[in-house]
């Protein structure tokens, strides 16, 4: 009977996901039209270089991104530090950080932080556009807070909520979203993977602050003003992905993952995601080679492309048991190619506690 109820609710989530696929697919006449772009940006190494296609099979705290149902398969604790070079020479820094904590049998929560950093600009004016009255740094923040749970041996579910700001020297913009996912595993050695998630639905975000103010000057009164202009209100970049993965175990020490995944964009073309994971374990250590390709319509168009990343991913990791204590540490790499700001390169470490 638990069984079940459990089935019919994991039916349930997935029903309501599937129903928004419509709702959901890419439209032309919709694309750039939404804002927080940075939503779309995967900021963890791992599963960057597998292509984006985890949907089904990426687990720990990097399934706040690819599908939050993959939380629950967090062993312990896992804490994260991820680098990227955003766009490669555009001088665009990604900051991520996060831990995920086991607090139950079946539950997972989860807290990370991506940081978007431009650097220092030039406030320049009407009356100065060479600058020379100081600078201002741009900011983009995503604060996540998640949890996912395992329902049985076979359905895994979860929800992630994300706090958005933006904000420049004189405006800023704050929003809040949301993530669901479904894992559904089978097989006799649990190889077999289907996930399906909806991400980024949340409320439209609307610039506010000084900056629309101007200082107006009537002539015929010889009076000052304050005159405040309206900003025009923009949704989030939402979308629905489905994923399939499936585990080739050779044996105890040696493994490939084959994934596939199709994201339904609201707002930018749709993509298919593939990529592949091959594991090695050894006595103290274990490493993982991934592979994956990002496709989209006109890709490799420069003149109808709707995106500067040419979806050729590619990347490693190594995770080991270090000192006399055994503290068990990974360090990964992911790249990401684009055209024309180069190699997008993310750095990353991982400590994973049993």
């Amino acid at each position: 009977m638990n069984m079940l109820k459990t089935i019919i609710k994991g039916s349930m989530i997935v029903g309501a996901l599937a129903m928004s696929f419509p709702t959901l697919a890419g439209n032309e006449d919709r694309i750039g039209s939404a804002g927080a772009s940075e939503m779309l940006v995967n900021p963890w190494a791992r599963s960057t270089a597998f292509g984006s296609a985890g949907v089904a099979s990426t687990n720990g705290l990097e399934a706040q991104f690819s599908n939050i149902a993959g939380l629950a398969f967090t062993d312990k604790t896992q804490i994260k530090f991820n680098y990227t070079n955003w766009l490669g020479d555009a001088n665009i820094s990604l900051n991520s950080a996060g831990i995920a904590q086991r607090v139950g049998d079946q539950t997972v929560v989860a807290l990370s932080l991506q940081a978007f950093g431009y650097g220092d600009i030039d406030i320049t004016t009407v009356n100065l556009p060479e600058g020379g009255i100081g600078q201002f740094t741009p900011r983009k923040n995503i604060i996540n807070i998640g949890v996912a749970r395992e329902f049985s041996n076979s359905i895994y579910a979860g929800i992630n909520v994300k706090l958005l700001n933006e904000n420049i020297a004189n405006l800023k913009a704050t929003g809040f979203a949301f993530d669901a996912g479904v894992r559904y595993v089978t097989g006799e050695q649990d190889h077999i993977k289907f996930g399906i998630t909806l991400r980024n639905v949340g409320t439209p975000m609307k610039y506010q602050g000084d900056g629309l103010s101007q200082e107006i000057f009537y002539q015929g009164t010889g009076g000052n003003a304050t005159l405040v202009q309206r900003s025009a209100s923009f949704e989030l970049p939402s979308l629905l992905a489905l994923g399939f993965a499936y585990d080739f175990i050779f044996d105890e020490n040696n493994k490939l993952t084959a994934a596939a995944a199709f994201h339904a964009n609201s707002f930018t073309n749709d993509q298919f995601n593939i990529g592949l994971d091959y594991g090695m374990a050894f006595s103290k250590a274990a490493v993982n080679i991934r592979a994956g390709f990002v496709g989209e319509k006109a890709i490799f168009n420069r003149d109808e492309s709707t995106t500067s990343l040419t979806g050729l991913t590619a990347g490693l990791s190594v995770d080991a048991l270090l000192g006399d204590k055994k503290i068990p540490l990974g360090f990964e790499y992911a790249m990401r190619l684009s055209n024309p700001f180069g190699v997008i390169n993310t750095f990353g470490v991982t400590l994973s506690l049993k």
